[in-house]
């Protein structure tokens, strides 16, 4: 056992090794020499080693990443991590001041603060007294994954908040950016070369991957850093200014970037991002562009959100990077929804530090307007710095040869008449059966946001329909483990697991089912508005444009595109095919909202009627919350067999801790 003396001196070390991590890391001004700091280091982890009974997740030593997981848990944010509206030059950067001071009913200058907006993975940190218990990505904004013990290896990121100069909140929630330095990058390319592994395209690429691995122990070994620039929920402390924020974040151990600047108006916010854009290049990570935020947080809570874009934020992005080369041909891909992209397939050439040799042209009155033919030198660029695609030809590189592109009339795929509808510029085969949309829907339908049916990957889809044993989404439901066994690669445990999984998704809440439909403008965020307001598939089938425009954040071409959808026979058909095969989603029906509405709940241990992702849906169908971690917020912990920590942990905070069945009585 470990003595009072033992305690007294592992608690001291680990305080002063984090104090030592804040003096390198944050303050770039260590007072140590790294032979002492490592002697620290050692001490600490043999008296771990000797005393297992010290474990703490927040240990200094526990960097080194912990066991693999098999999965990531869901994590509810607080409050939503939106993301930013773009503006690609100075007029709309302008109109966007213009906005902000119209809605607030303001004559004078905004204050803004300007951030570099950084090329990598946003995640959030919550710190309860101080202590790191739950780490996310942002996920859909709404749920991201708890990534925590990944994030626990980042060495700039504070286990313990240092509270000396300011005292440290009761709960933080603060948000930052994962990413890669360009050096750090090139290195572990070096690496994985030498290894025969599959190299990371960019330093965003890389972070990303590494923070998704299951195995923390390979996160621990990319070199990942983060900058901290905001703020989720706060309990014990106010702040009335984001500067204020920013210039509070270092004082508990986080990392805030140096370049962030104050700006007493647009003019000024506009000086700033030409500033960067001329240093860009030589900075040690990449970025691609510059957030200009409303300073004053009062303001930001009047001005609001639009969608899931904030009107108080902009993203003033960088022009995208360009080079030359040449297109070979012109092939038209079909997507979920009909629609027909010209795609360029060009002369391999680096964009950007990524290799590409295909780029959108979008559509056919794109090709016209840019006269981009068969044959043509273009310039290229990666929209958004993500998206390849052709800017524009080079007229003194045509030599005659050149061949015009004409989007075809019959749909290559399934020969069906393509159609461009009035008002829009895209060209949409009608074939209601075509196998290159129905691949796209199924696996649209069957994805983790939708509908959730583990293993449809594409090669199994793509089966499914060239084998003509799927025609429709509903068609999943009628497969048998004769059908599955029968097919490339499939034996009988998988061809179980996969109709296993298409039961469970017989059950998902509206929410979930509506975007699995796959309507038209309508994405995950508006498919939850739909279903909170409409509460039931019944009122969603039969609602009118002019209610649903009273919703808000429901506008007419998405009103119009649901009203098409549900009244479309075809598509009516399809959703009798499949309530009758069984499928009943869970409607937060008006008697049930209340239900659950203002409480949290964590799941723990083996559950034995429900999937944790079923009971997650659950909780939700009725206006609950789910949480990764156990902390004073959460109301009930349900426990199935070998629950672990969490259920330790809810005992010490006193908090109600309910037996799968409990749970089920209560949500029956």
């Amino acid at each position: 056992m470990a003595t009072d003396a033992i305690n007294r001196r592992a608690k001291r070390l680990r305080e002063a090794i984090e104090y030592h991590n804040y003096r390198y890391y944050v303050l770039d001004d260590p007072e140590i020499s790294d032979a002492e700091y490592d002697r620290m280091m050692r001490e600490l982890e043999k008296l771990e080693a000797d005393y297992p009974e010290l474990y703490d997740p927040n240990s200094p030593t526990q960097r080194i990443g912990a066991p693999p997981l098999e999965e990531f848990e869901a994590v509810t944010h607080t409050i939503p991590m939106l993301s930013l509206a773009n503006g690609q030059n100075e007029i709309e950067v302008r109109e966007f001041d213009q906005r902000v001071k119209r809605f607030l009913g303001m004559d004078g200058d905004i204050t803004y603060v300007t951030e570099l907006k950084l090329d990598g993975l946003a995640v959030e940190l919550v710190y309860e007294r101080g202590d790191l218990v739950v780490g996310s990505t942002r996920g859909d904004g709404v749920n991201g994954e708890n990534i925590i013990q990944n994030l626990r290896t980042i060495k700039t990121i504070p286990l313990t908040l240092i509270g000396k100069e300011i005292p440290v909140p009761e709960r933080l929630e603060v948000r930052g950016e994962v990413y890669m330095e360009v050096e750090g990058f090139k290195e572990l390319n070096k690496k994985r070369e030498a290894l025969g592994e599959r190299l990371f395209a960019n330093p965003r690429n890389a972070a990303a991957g590494s923070l998704r691995q299951l195995d923390p122990s390979i996160t621990a070994g990319r070199p990942l850093n983060i900058f901290f620039y905001g703020l989720g929920e706060v309990v014990g402390h106010t702040f009335t200014m984001h500067w204020q924020f920013l210039n509070t974040l270092p004082h508990w151990g986080l990392r805030a970037n140096p370049l962030a600047r104050q700006c007493q108006d647009i003019d000024e916010a506009i000086g700033y991002y030409n500033e960067i854009s001329q240093q860009r290049e030589s900075l040690p990570y990449e970025i691609d562009g510059v957030v200009i935020k409303v300073d004053d947080l009062d303001l930001q809570s009047r001005l609001g959100v639009i969608s899931r874009n904030p009107r108080w934020a902009l993203a003033y992005k960088f022009k995208p990077k360009q080079e030359t080369t040449k297109i070979l041909k012109i092939i038209p891909q079909v997507g979920r929804t009909g629609a027909i992209t010209p795609v360029a397939e060009l002369e391999p050439v680096r964009v950007g530090g990524i290799e590409i040799s295909r780029a959108t042209l979008h559509n056919q009155d794109e090709i016209d307007k840019k006269d981009v033919r068969i044959g043509d030198t273009v310039i290229v660029q990666r929209a958004g710095d993500v998206i390849p695609e052709v800017v524009k030809m080079v007229e003194s590189k045509r030599t005659g040869g050149e061949r015009r592109y004409q989007i075809p009339d019959r749909c290559p795929v399934c020969g069906a008449d393509v159609v461009r509808l009035e008002n829009e510029a895209a060209h949409r085969c009608i074939g209601l059966s075509c196998p290159a949309q129905l691949k796209g829907r199924i696996k649209h339908f069957a994805s983790k946001r939708a509908m959730d049916i583990d293993g449809l990957g594409d090669k199994l889809v793509a089966q499914l329909v060239d084998n003509g044993m799927v025609r429709d989404v509903a068609g999943l439901y009628h497969l048998s483990k004769e059908d599955l066994a029968g097919l490339e690669r499939m034996a009988d445990k998988s061809a179980q697991n996969i109709l296993d999984a298409i039961e469970r998704s017989k059950k998902k809440p509206l929410a979930k089912f509506i975007y699995a439909l796959g309507v038209r403008h309508v994405g995950g965020h508006l498919s939850e508005v739909l279903a909170n307001e409409l509460k039931s598939l019944s009122n969603l089938s039969r609602v009118t444009e002019e209610e649903l425009v009273a919703i808000k954040e429901v506008g007419p071409e998405v009103a119009q595109s649901v009203v098409r959808f549900f009244r479309d026979q075809q598509n009516r058909k399809i959703i009798e095919r499949l309530q009758k095969a069984g499928l009943a989603v869970i409607e937060p029906g008006v008697d049930e909202v209340a239900k659950l509405k203002g409480l949290t709940f964590v799941f723990t241990g083996t559950l034995e009627f429900f999937s944790r992702d079923e009971a997650r849906d659950l909780v939700e169908s009725l206006e609950g919350k789910t949480a990764s971690g156990v902390s004073k917020k959460v109301d009930y912990v349900v426990v199935g067999s070998d629950p672990g920590s969490k259920y330790e942990r809810a005992k010490e905070l006193g908090i109600t801790v309910l037996t799968e069945n409990q749970f089920r009585e209560m949500v029956e």
